[in-house]
């Protein structure tokens, strides 16, 4: 049998946190926004006590936010993960972010970018297979050719337009 901590069990997962969640963040907009007064912090305590409620009872509404909450952690990590890396590479004793030309930021940033997009693929558990299967779905499929086709053909022309703006001065 699987053990089950308190933060894993039903009621705590699927009410009390949720309540939380929106009782804390309904709080913090009333405070902000001073709604009802400067000084009415029960009553901003008692609306969003009571908006928590009606949406710790809506179920389609909770799955939501639940999974708003869920990418969101994902997104947070991810965004970490790329910030640290970057930090390992123009860090107080490393590159200095003033010193480097334009063009090697933009190379490492981009290197950053595919390896995190990767990490995150590998962290997801998309194994070759998956990854084959996204491979053929983006260059297989009957609507693949015409999509790169067009896709390269916007690239070199943006690339064309750049090196043509930038040699007349125009790009300063």
């Amino acid at each position: 049998m699987v053990e089950q901590t308190i933060l894993q069990h039903w009621i705590f997962s699927s009410f009390v946190l949720p309540f939380l969640l929106v009782f804390f963040i309904i709080f913090g907009i009333l405070e902000k926004a001073k709604f009802f007064g400067d000084n009415n912090k029960q009553l901003h305590a008692m609306v969003a006590f009571v908006i928590g409620l009606i949406f710790v009872g809506a179920v389609s509404h909770k799955l939501v936010v639940g999974n708003l909450i869920l990418f969101l952690t994902v997104a947070i990590v991810t965004m970490f993960v790329a910030l640290l890396l970057w930090g390992f590479v123009a860090g107080e004793d490393g590159l200095k972010f003033e010193n480097i030309h334009t063009r090697l930021k933009w190379f490492i940033g981009v290197a950053i970018v595919i390896a995190v997009f990767f990490g995150l693929l590998w962290a997801a558990g998309i194994s070759g297979s998956a990854f084959g299967d996204l491979t053929d779905f983006l260059f297989q499929s009957g609507w693949s050719k015409n999509f790169w086709t067009n896709a390269s053909f916007v690239v070199v022309v943006i690339a064309a337009l750049a090196l043509v703006l930038k040699s007349n001065g125009a790009g300063n």
